[in-house]
């Protein structure tokens, strides 16, 4: 991930993203530069126009980020009911207690 946050500096700051310049970058933030990886990253990147998918990925993460704002309310509702539903058994247990009191009656004749 490093390094293609070093790759992403160099282009914000307008430089030329290449083998010296990205271990500099790495070199700077203390990473330990792995060579294999330097000409790889910046082989992969020859071809690609970064602005376009800086862009892209941008507008992807715009819906999902409304739906956690949607869900907070949803969950709020969700955590009511429960109470509401517990509330409601606890009823209900106390009604059933007293329902097999009184079949236990009617069964032994108390």
């Amino acid at each position: 991930m490093e390094y293609i946050y070093a790759s992403l500096m160099l282009h914000a700051a307008g430089k030329e993203i290449n083998e010296e310049n990205l271990k500099k970058v790495l070199e700077a933030a203390g990473v330990q530069v792995d060579e294999a990886r330097v000409k790889a990253v910046v082989a992969a990147l020859k071809n690609i126009n970064i602005d376009e998918v800086i862009k892209s990925a941008t507008a992807m993460p715009v819906a999902p980020a409304a739906a956690p704002a949607a869900a907070a309310p949803a969950a709020a509702e969700e955590k009511k009911e429960e109470e509401e539903e517990k509330k409601e058994e606890k009823k209900e247990e106390a009604v059933s207690e007293e329902q097999l009191a009184a079949g236990l009656e009617s069964l032994f004749g108390f």
